[in-house]
């Protein structure tokens, strides 16, 4: 446990330097030291998951006091043997990608295009295995060019070195062995200045630990395997990774969508932070309410903290097309007259999630208590259908204010469809 302590607490720190370096260079609190912070951070977690990969796989990288010179001194054979006994699922990278390479030419003239250009050709080689896809199809930038962000073109040479710096004092090797537990804390540390969108306008980012933690137990009472878990208004995945904990990584294959590419860069670093990188692929940035990826997929485990409120106006039309009817089979939320952004969004996506469940899927969604209470309207003909079916197995009401961002009392209602049978 004190390990645990001492891990969490020096990730805090590189955290803090990092946010420091960005204040110095007047980007505290800027629109884009949320994207600086968390891609340096990806690129440093994934620069040591591949040298504690290495290491395991090569003495002459394990016995070394140098592990740069060690690997820049492989050969090409044997460094292409090093990438296929390490597997497919780590992230791979080159020598000279490394940030002991660019700790040791920080001295160098314009080292922030080197800098920008080594995050570049690291996320071009790592694209397949941990890009976020659009609806589309079309893959992210893992990493943005990120000395753009510092306006005055004489300082990001210096800015790119402070931030090299930070991550050469810090080491993720000694808790590669360790049970990921501990990356709880430190994600929800990492994103605690970032888990609003700007305005607030979009659906809770974050959702607390002991809450996910208490729902996924609740769903998973006894061991499964070779399980699919979908969220389909994801945020940064503190449901799903609880889920996936509960049933055990190796167990199940995560899926999830979200309009929002924010969230879906938070929930990458989840994944990876969590050992479920075998999972990126399958994250969609895409509306799932109009446009949904998996609309053809069937899920064993739902989990979801939907958005309560969101205007949706604009493609309300759409969805009262026949197309849609199955799966919106209570019906469609009507345009408030006067706060569009009122639109009770959270009633398509508990319908959604009825559509997506396997014939034996569970579920456990965050509702306001007034659905439960609600007398007419989608909310009853939703619970109808839901006891008429037998799926409904609970509901836990949750106390006031336990979620920061909202001031609505909230539920969570569990679902199951598989028939209950008598004793």
């Amino acid at each position: 446990m004190t390990k645990h302590i001492n891990f969490i607490a020096q990730t805090k720190a590189l955290i803090d330097n990092l946010k420091a370096v960005c204040a110095n260079y007047g980007l505290g609190n800027d629109g884009n030291e949320f994207k600086i912070i968390t891609q340096v951070f990806l690129y440093k977690f994934m620069n040591d998951k591949f040298t504690y990969e290495a290491k395991r796989h090569n003495k002459k990288l394990a016995n070394t006091s140098n592990f740069q010179q060690a690997v820049e001194a492989l050969s090409t054979d044997e460094y292409q043997f090093l990438l296929k006994r390490i597997g497919p699922s780590i992230p791979k990278l080159q020598p000279h990608e490394m940030i002991s390479h660019l700790y040791n030419n920080q001295n160098q003239d314009d080292f922030a295009v080197l800098f920008d250009a080594t995050l570049a050709s690291v996320a071009s080689k790592n694209a397949e295995l941990f890009s976020v896809k659009s609806a589309s199809g079309a893959k992210d930038k893992m990493f943005d060019e990120l000395s753009q962000y510092i306006s005055d073109s004489s300082q990001r040479d210096d800015f790119c070195k402070a931030l090299v710096n930070k991550l050469f004092e810090f080491s993720f090797e000694d808790m590669f062995g360790e049970k990921y537990d501990f990356f709880a804390t430190i994600f929800e540390y990492l994103i605690k200045d970032y888990n609003t969108d700007s305005g607030g306008k979009y659906a809770e980012y974050y959702t607390p630990h002991a809450v996910a933690r208490i729902m996924a137990e609740i769903m998973v009472p006894q061991k499964v395997k070779g399980v699919t878990c979908y969220d389909p208004s994801a945020g940064s995945g503190t449901l799903l990774m609880n889920l996936a904990h509960a049933i055990g990584e190796e167990n199940c294959s995560i899926y999830s969508e979200d309009i929002s590419q924010k969230s879906s860069n938070m929930l990458r670093l989840n994944l990876i932070l969590n050992n479920l990188s075998h999972s990126i692929p399958n994250i969609i940035r895409s509306n799932t309410i109009k446009d949904a990826y998996y609309l053809k997929n069937k899920f064993d485990y739902i989990v979801s903290n939907p958005p309560f409120k969101l205007d949706f106006s604009d493609f309300k039309t759409d969805l009262e097309k026949d197309a849609f009817k199955e799966r919106f089979f209570a019906g469609i939320p009507n345009v408030p007259a006067n706060k569009k952004e009122s639109m009770a969004i959270y009633l398509l996506f508990i319908q959604h999630i009825m559509y997506s469940l396997s014939k034996t899927g569970k579920a456990a969604v965050v509702v306001p208590t007034g659905f439960i209470t609600a007398q007419s309207g989608i909310e009853k003909n939703i619970r109808t259908q839901l006891v008429e079916r037998g799926w409904l197995r609970g509901v836990v009401s949750m106390p006031s204010n336990i979620f920061a961002s909202t001031g609505t009392n909230v539920s969570v209602l569990f679902i199951d469809k598989k028939p209950i049978t008598n004793m």
